[in-house]
């Protein structure tokens, strides 16, 4: 009688004492994912707890020397456990945690080497945990998901020790929601076209057959997340008809996670075929996060990967994001943290732009904004833009592709690297876009850009022509960059690891400049559907324009 009496008092604390934890407190549910049922008391879920950090802002200043060319410590990079030394969370916060969780009966936990994140599997007991939550099982398409749209609170006392409960609300966006690209396909109007092949990569950037890599220290990277999973067998098909004329590798060499049983994805084979013939005879590796629970979030799944592996590629290259309006400032910003700790290590971390312009946000009827994405807004990441061929018959200069994602962050201020550039950019170019649009105060993206547009891709065993998006261009830069690295790797020197503090400093020295054309915005009587436009210089359509690689080489080589 007195326990239970001891219970109900310890939970009335509980619930007057709660506070929202900001972080997944989005709890809407998007128009594609169909309620299935309410989930059973037996029913499991794996949640993720990121746990506070500490040293972050000496991190931030850390990552700046590291990367900056002019410091004496450009270049020294840290170990991954030299890294978790400084942002492992205080043993205050693990024992609050942890002993929060035990008093629940969550024991089945693991952690990574930083030791700021715990994955923790449990019954339906997590919504005694958060109270506020009650778990659905959701349905779209042939995927099921277990989230809980209802707002939770999380004790004070632990509140203060989290920075976000992963796995309670975020729906996985679809591809649609993010780029027509990462959906898999946009199909070209025109129907006869020069299409890009590994060939025409080669001859706009100006890579000879010589120019391959040869460092065994070397390696890259590509991550599937969305259900997309790519098939040997097309990498295999694909380098016989369109690598033939410099020496490539024609298999990944190494999967970490479980590759699906379904049909290759057009995303997945696109990704890994151009990463690795325009990072030629470089070894390569696929991040594949299935999920082994329904209320598993892959994205978050892969940065913890991240931070449990010792040795992982020195160039990631990734096509996912989301609207920065659909994921809270807390989360954004810890997921910053987690590129961070990439760039202490040396790590170079690649994402495409999206393939929705400027994007559109309807706040009134009468009222839009551009909507900018993230990660691709990071100011930790290098963004890819999008470009076009001038004349689609011939190998001639670019101008911008029109789906080229760009424009300026509403959440993260512009750092330091950038603020010359941007600044010369809104001061030469006129007219802008009305300021109710933008936040002409945020960072600027995208950083660089390549062709986006008309690329042949083998999935499922079959060619595929005109697949576009910055889901295209991104690989094709991160493969580049990945031969830079062979270079640097061969005479002795580090990683470039996180480039955009010395990309700005270059001034676009090493880039073909792309000065033409503008990207898609609102369809309203205010912008009638353009956003921004190309300039000399940077612009935020194209970034600083694309690769010139002996030029960039020679940039980038000391």
């Amino acid at each position: 009688f007195f326990y239970r009496i001891a219970v109900f008092v310890l939970s009335f604390i509980w619930l007057v004492h709660g506070e929202l934890l900001e972080a997944d407190q989005d709890a809407s549910v998007p128009e594609d994912w169909i309620l299935v049922e309410r989930v059973g008391s037996l029913e499991e879920v794996e949640l993720t707890f990121a746990l506070k950090q500490q040293n972050v802002n000496q991190m931030d200043e850390l990552l700046k020397l590291v990367s900056d060319p002019d410091s004496h410590q450009y270049g020294k990079y840290l170990s991954l456990e030299e890294v978790a030394a400084l942002v492992r969370p205080s043993q205050l916060t693990e024992k609050v945690v942890q002993n929060w969780l035990q008093s629940h009966g969550v024991k089945n936990c693991h952690t990574v080497v930083t030791q700021d994140f715990l994955q923790c599997v449990m019954t339906v007991v997590a919504e005694e945990l958060l109270p506020g939550t009650k778990f659905h099982r959701y349905r779209r398409e042939s995927h099921t998901l277990l989230r809980s749209t209802s707002l939770y609170s999380v004790h004070e006392d632990v509140h203060q020790h989290l920075d976000f409960v992963g796995g309670v609300h975020r729906f996985p966006p679809k591809g649609k929601d993010i780029s027509k690209g990462w959906e898999g396909a946009r199909q070209s109007a025109l129907g006869f076209h020069l299409g890009v092949t590994p060939s025409v990569i080669r001859s706009r950037y100006n890579l000879t057959a010589k120019d391959v890599g040869t460092a065994t220290n070397n390696s890259q990277a590509v991550a599937q997340f969305l259900e997309q999973y790519y098939h040997p067998a097309d990498l295999a098909e694909f380098m016989c008809l369109f690598a033939g004329g410099f020496t490539h590798m024609s298999a990944v060499e190494r999967v970490v996670g479980t590759q699906g049983r379904g049909k290759a994805g057009i995303e997945a084979s696109l990704d890994v075929e151009y990463i690795m013939s325009s990072g030629a005879n470089i070894s390569t590796w696929v991040f594949t996060n299935p999920g082994r629970h329904e209320s598993q979030e892959p994205f978050l799944q892969w940065m913890m990967l991240l931070s449990n592996m010792s040795a992982v590629p020195w160039v990631h290259t990734i096509s996912y994001g989301d609207d920065e309006d659909s994921l809270s400032d807390a989360y954004m910003n810890r997921i910053n943290i987690e590129f961070m700790k990439a760039g202490l290590r040396g790590i170079s971390m690649l994402f495409a732009s999206g393939d929705s312009g400027a994007g559109c946000r309807h706040l009134t009827k009468e009222r839009n904004t551009f909507r900018p994405s993230f990660p691709a807004s990071s100011p930790y990441v290098t963004t890819v833009g999008g470009t076009s061929f001038k004349n689609p018959f011939k190998v001639t200069y670019e101008v911008t592709d029109y789906i080229s994602g760009g424009g300026f962050s509403n959440v993260f201020a512009r750092p330091g690297y950038q603020v010359a550039a941007v600044e010369a950019y809104l001061k030469s170019v006129q007219p802008l876009p009305p300021q109710t649009y933008f936040n002409i105060t945020g960072r600027a993206y995208p950083d660089l850009a390549a062709l986006s547009d008309n690329y042949w891709v083998v999935t499922n065993r079959v060619p595929v022509p005109w697949v576009s998006g910055t889901s295209a261009s991104t690989p094709v830069v991160g493969g580049i960059l990945s031969l830079i690295n062979d270079q640097r790797f061969l005479k002795g020197l580090p990683s470039l690891g996180f480039i955009n503090p010395r990309l700005y400093k270059l001034q676009g020295k090493g880039l073909y400049d792309v000065t033409e054309g503008c990207h898609l915005s609102c369809l309203d009587d205010k912008v009638e559907g353009k956003g921004f436009c190309a300039s000399p210089l940077w612009d935020p359509v194209t970034g600083w324009g694309t690769p010139n690689y002996p030029a960039l080489l020679k940039a980038l080589m000391d």
